[in-house]
């Protein structure tokens, strides 16, 4: 009997999609444009994103239940596609933010300084995961998640594109 169940575990494991596995995103064609003052716009394609380091962070949703999200840290992203961070994120480029877009027209945005290790300590999320299970249809395919907020409204989901602009007066 025991030999029968580690078989039937076995070819369970061995049916379940790549993606539930490997922790990835359900939706092998979500894709998030990442474009303006960036060097290196581009569009990534899930499977893009899923080279990039996995985060997890513990979080109160709408809810006011603790989640576990897992995703992308945003600044990861924006520091692949060429975004002022880092040492250069100082004098005249402290004006530059990110203007998130979500597919129903949406949109929340982050300063840099906020969004960089070197100025905080609080990790933002581009999640594709919560609780360990893919975003639900209409949350996903991407969620931006702001630990700490006491409000909940830049946690934007069904998110698109990534914007980089410059502040003009």
């Amino acid at each position: 009997m025991k030999i029968l169940s580690t078989c039937f575990l076995l070819i369970c494991l061995a049916t379940l999609p790549h993606s539930f596995v490997q922790g990835q995103s359900a939706d092998p064609q979500a894709t998030l444009r990442v474009e303006g003052e960036v060097s290196q716009p581009a569009t990534l394609q899930a499977s893009d994103l899923v080279k990039m380091r996995r985060t997890e962070v513990r979080a109160r949703d709408h809810d006011e239940k603790e989640h576990i999200f897992s995703g992308f840290v945003v600044a990861d992203i924006l520091q692949q596609a060429g975004a002022t961070m880092g040492v250069q994120l100082r004098g005249k480029n402290m004006n530059k933010y990110l203007l998130v877009r979500s597919k129903d027209g949406y949109r929340a945005v982050f300063s840099l300084a906020e969004l960089d290790s070197s100025f905080s300590d609080r990790t933002i999320l581009l999640a594709d995961r919560e609780d360990g299970h893919p975003l639900a249809a209409d949350k996903g395919p991407f969620r931006i998640i702001v630990p700490g907020e006491k409000k909940h409204a830049r946690w934007t989901w069904g998110v698109t594109t990534f914007i980089v602009k410059s502040a003009k007066e």
